[in-house]
């Protein structure tokens, strides 16, 4: 017995330092993947407080390889001497951040209820059309994302035209809402597998309808996963760039556009795109960082069955 326990206690000891070298270098490279994922965000917004001559040596360090100025923030009128006076392209970017918000949030809010209700019906009811099934169904969804924006470019230009929907903030919302329409239905069809099916015939013998049993008792299990869809919904829309340059000119111009922009005879103004691409940004990191847990629950639901 004793010398059992010795035995045992010598291979603890010996295992340790392997666990040790595991856990060491899973740790290393999760923080490698964190400086890498993170590193642009920081290029971005040390860009912003440099001037020309720092921006063309790649310094990157503050107070180190330069001093931060406010140039890239002033430009935009953004600047601690600036904010209180009047600013023309200050008014700019909050008309294409208002748009940016407006196209972003509505397209998802749409998307995220057609395709809640799609992926349920896909879920929970057998279908068949021609000689596709659900599963083919699914597919068939998920395979509009194949196809390449550019080849929409001119169908969508002369559609858009003919129903006097250019350079509207509606003709983006319809538009993105069908862009990111697969995507939520694949998330939320997993989402909706994955909850029990007794659920729902409990509440319908307690005098639920469907429409009931689906708003009361699926929909709070499946809200880590409709938010999950949502914010995924919210930057694939925030950051879109081909259609909103090809279909508005003016009134419904959003943010990549405008970062898009930051280019004259002079070159590229990299501390104004700096400033700009990271005020874009900003309120998707927020968003990101206050949601953190119904994300990681969103995506992880239905994963195990």
């Amino acid at each position: 017995m004793n010398a059992q326990i010795f035995r045992d206690s010598d291979a603890d000891r010996a295992f340790r330092p392997r666990r040790f070298a595991g856990k060491f270098t899973i740790y290393a490279i999760l923080i490698l993947w964190a400086f890498i994922c993170l590193f642009p965000i920081y290029w971005t917004a040390t860009t912003s407080f440099k001037m020309a001559p720092d921006v063309m040596r790649g310094n990157m360090v503050p107070w180190w390889d330069f001093t931060p100025k406010w140039l890239g923030w002033r430009s935009l009128g953004l600047s601690p001497d600036t904010i209180g006076n009047e600013s023309t392209v200050r008014e700019e970017f909050l008309k294409r951040f208002w748009n940016s918000t407006i196209v972003s949030v509505s397209a998802s809010a749409l998307a995220l209820i057609l395709g809640s209700m799609a992926a349920y019906g896909l879920s929970r009811f057998s279908y068949r059309f021609g000689f596709m099934r659900n599963s083919d169904i699914s597919f068939f969804f998920l395979s509009q994302l194949i196809l390449p924006p550019v080849v929409l470019a001119l169908p969508l230009l002369v559609l858009y035209k003919s129903l006097d929907m250019l350079d509207t903030r509606i003709g983006l919302i319809l538009l993105y809402t069908l862009t990111v329409l697969p995507i939520v239905i694949w998330i939320m069809r997993d989402q909706f597998g994955s909850i029990p099916a007794e659920l729902e015939e409990a509440a319908l013998v307690d005098g639920l309808s469907i429409w009931g049993a689906f708003l009361t008792i699926v929909v709070p299990i499946a809200a880590p996963g409709m938010v999950a869809a949502f914010i995924l919904s919210l930057v694939l829309t925030w950051n879109e760039y081909f259609f909103a340059a090809l279909l508005t000119s003016s009134h419904a111009k959003t943010l990549p556009v405008m970062v898009a922009s930051q280019t004259g005879s002079q070159g590229i103004s990299w501390w104004s795109m700096a400033a700009l691409s990271f005020a874009a940004i900003l309120p998707l990191i927020v968003i990101g960082i206050a949601l953190e847990r119904y994300i990681i629950k969103g995506m992880a639901a239905g994963a195990v069955k």
